[in-house]
């Protein structure tokens, strides 16, 4: 499978969201939606994107009771969404219930996918809230659960793809944000990659935004990626 780039649209608002898709080139066929555009938009906002035909990524990190997950899947599909996020921290129950609530849904049922250890936490941020393990242990665990639970993939920092992808093989779907071009700066992410190191280490979905989103001209911006993911 070839690493696709996937642009994450967090933006505040439905109007600056179809803006920044209708500036994009056709090669982006693939768009994050994430907590702040569908808290703001509402599901209508998923509506511009089919009509362009192209596919959501749903981030919406769910982390709730089983049963509510459940029912949160079943919802998303219904806006066919092409993949959609949990969080691996919510347990085996849960993860199962998102996994078997997809399936269910058949062939065009959103990709699960966990999110492991988030891009912008570090060793502190761990230990702060009780986990002695390294991020990259930590991220290894809760892949381990999530996938034995069903899922369809992992969601991780380019900087334990290589690691997941060794130990897991070619199946898991691995989603990368904290993509970064080298001039680019880190903003709230520390553990972060370009996109060439993250296809190299196994990435298949790689999650760029404020490079792009706040690029003098975003377009060209599309283009640098790409070109670096191609170099790899």
């Amino acid at each position: 499978m070839k690493p696709q780039l996937i642009v994450a649209l967090d933006v505040p608002d439905g109007a600056e969201a179809v803006a920044m898709l209708d500036r994009l080139p056709a090669e982006v066929s693939l768009f994050k939606v994430g907590l702040e555009l569908f808290c703001a938009a509402g599901p209508g906002v998923l509506a511009p994107f089919q009509a362009r035909h192209k596919q959501v990524f749903l981030d919406l990190k769910l982390h709730d009771i089983p049963r509510t997950v459940e029912r949160a899947v079943q919802a998303a599909a219904r806006h066919g969404v092409f993949m959609l996020t949990v969080h691996a921290a919510g347990g085996s129950a849960m993860l199962r219930a998102a996994a078997e609530a997809a399936r269910a849904l058949g062939p065009h049922a959103p990709k699960i996918v966990a999110v492991t250890v988030l891009t912008s936490l570090d060793q502190q941020d761990l230990a702060d809230v009780g986990v002695q393990r390294t991020p990259a242990d930590q991220a290894l665990a809760l892949a381990r659960l999530a996938l034995a639970a069903g899922v369809d993939g992992l969601v991780c920092s380019p900087q334990e793809a290589a690691a997941l992808r060794k130990e897991f093989g070619s199946h898991p779907l691995l989603v990368t944000p904290g993509i970064r071009l080298p001039a680019d700066v880190l903003g709230d992410q520390k553990r972060v990659a370009t996109p060439a190191a993250a296809v190299r280490a196994g990435a298949s979905f790689l999650v760029v935004g404020r490079p792009i989103l706040e690029a003098a001209d975003p377009a060209a911006a599309v283009q640098l990626v790409l070109r670096d993911m191609a170099a790899a």
